[in-house]
């Protein structure tokens, strides 16, 4: 796993690591910049270097400085390079200052505009973390200029105009090829559209280090190993009965899409048996589909209670009154670990009473795991979506916190949420997931890890990843126009 960081987070860190573990600022700053500069001669070739005509765009804050100290680098590598100022020199930064007196003994040039029409490499020292305000005024000029250019371009820690928090665009961005992110990745240069102006992400070691938290971690984190590390061990005298027991109460009549793709995705994941609940109208289809699954109609409700391990209710289940009924039964018949999906949370949504026992369940220690996606979350909370898509972690939070439960909010980026815990954020996945049926393989793959006694969170942050996962292996093989759900299913578990 990779912590995500906030600007707060990492300004916490950094003065940690200056005031309390001993590490001057000016030390950080040279280590930033040495290993931006190691990282362009491995891009580039340390042959190739001598000539290369650069700019710096730098700010007055400590990200200039950054760049300022990069210049030095790069000049005693044979470079030509030209130190672009934009800012009130009278508010810079005490470390600027020191990094502009040494500048003052080396041939770079400083101007308060470029002094070429044409760089080989553009980097931007513009702005920091801390940036939350829209660009204006020269600033955006800058910024305009810098993107219209020719030329290899590198951000210093996170491209100037993206939220670090958010990786929203405040007003506009330096649309960077690489960035250079010193000590921890920052949220924005994951999150949309942050992530989209980041390019290639280079993440350097300056000497902050996770002995700077002092207890307070980050909040956020992903996970960056391959899927199957993450997966539950097997015991190898195991059955089908110890790796677990799922009931899906899913599909509707003449509906049983839904069904077939998350049993399956329940048996891919590793859980040992799947009992499909579902309206006598579509036994054929899903014992032809999945052999493997036992099969009950909503009558067989009270017996499927007894003998599962764990509950998966919603894909396709429509929200008629027989649903709603089967909800109800649910939550108040069972106290099993309990996933609810797609139509289990719209007619959860309509239930206020019902949210009010789910939640005391949840306080009293029922597992129980919510699997909305935006359009849904944003029913459960009576927001809009405009309003989740500003910061859906936090919404997700908040639901969380509301039912006692894990929410996992899905978008573009997934977060998985309990109260008092860091979210986490999924950072793998492609537009061919945004496909019919995506939703319902996902809820299978976290109630098949749930099944083998992951922990709810575990499951379902870890099922997020799997997914995710598999759903790049199928669009490197049949590209992201071409990805279905079925595609998804057929790459989990798979070796690379």
């Amino acid at each position: 796993m990779k912590y995500l960081v906030t600007a707060e987070e990492m300004k916490r860190y950094d003065t940690n690591t200056i005031e309390k573990i001993g590490i001057p600022g000016m030390v950080l700053m040279e280590r930033a910049a040495l290993m931006t500069y190691r990282t362009l001669l491995y891009t580039f070739g340390t042959e190739n270097m001598t000539g290369r005509t650069i700019l710096v765009l730098a700010g007055m804050g400590n990200n200039g400085g950054d760049g300022l100290a990069l210049a030095r680098f790069l000049c005693e590598a044979g470079c030509l390079v030209d130190v672009w100022c934009v800012g009130d020199e009278a508010k810079a930064s005490g470390q600027w200052r020191n990094q502009r007196s040494i500048l003052e003994n080396y041939s770079v040039r400083i101007s308060s505009k470029p002094l070429r029409e044409e760089y080989n490499i553009l980097v931007d020292a513009l702005f920091g973390v801390g940036l939350s305000r829209e660009i204006e005024g020269d600033f955006r000029k800058a910024v305009e200029y810098f993107n219209a250019k020719e030329g290899f371009k590198l951000a210093l820690d996170v491209p100037s105009g993206i939220c670090s928090d958010t990786g929203r665009v405040l007003g506009c961005a330096v649309k960077a090829d690489m960035t250079v992110t010193f000590a921890f990745e920052k949220r924005g240069l994951k999150l949309f559209p942050g992530c989209e102006y980041a390019g290639k992400i280079i993440t350097a070691d300056i000497g902050i280090s996770e002995r700077a938290f002092l207890g307070q971690k980050p909040l956020m984190f992903y996970y960056d190993e391959e899927s199957e590390k993450l997966l539950p061990l097997r015991s190898g005298d195991g059955n089908k009965g110890s790796f677990g027991k799922v009931l899906l109460v899913a599909g509707s009549v003449n509906m049983a899409g839904a069904a077939v793709l998350a049993a399956r995705s329940a048996y891919k994941a590793g859980a040992g048996l799947v009992k499909v609940l579902s309206p006598e109208e579509n036994r054929i289809i899903i014992q032809q589909a999945v052999p493997e699954a036992l099969f009950g109609t909503r009558e067989d409700l009270e017996e499927g209670l007894r003998w599962a391990d764990v509950i998966c209710l919603g894909p396709g289940l429509s929200q008629s009154k027989e649903a709603k009924e089967c909800l109800e039964r649910v939550i108040l018949e069972s106290r099993l670990p309990l996933l609810i999906d797609a139509d289990g949370l719209n007619l959860l949504a309509q239930d206020e009473q019902l949210q009010s026992k789910l939640s005391a369940q949840g306080a009293e220690g029922r597992s129980i795991i919510l699997t909305p996606h935006v359009g849904e979350l944003a029913r459960l909370l009576n927001k809009t979506i405009f309003d989740l898509k500003k910061d859906l972690s936090c919404f997700g939070i908040l639901l969380a916190q509301r039912l006692h439960a894990v929410v996992t909010a899905k978008d573009a980026r997934t977060f998985t949420c309990k109260e008092n815990e860091p979210v986490c954020v999924n950072v793998r996945g492609n537009s061919g997931m945004a496909t019919a049926g995506s939703g319902d393989v996902l809820a299978g793959v976290i109630a098949g890890l749930l099944a083998q006694k992951l922990q709810s969170f575990e499951a379902a942050s870890i099922g997020v990843h799997i997914h995710a996962w598999a759903g790049d292996r199928a669009a490197e093989e049949l590209g992201e126009h071409a990805c279905m759900a079925t595609d998804i299913i057929r790459h989990l578990g798979r070796k690379v």
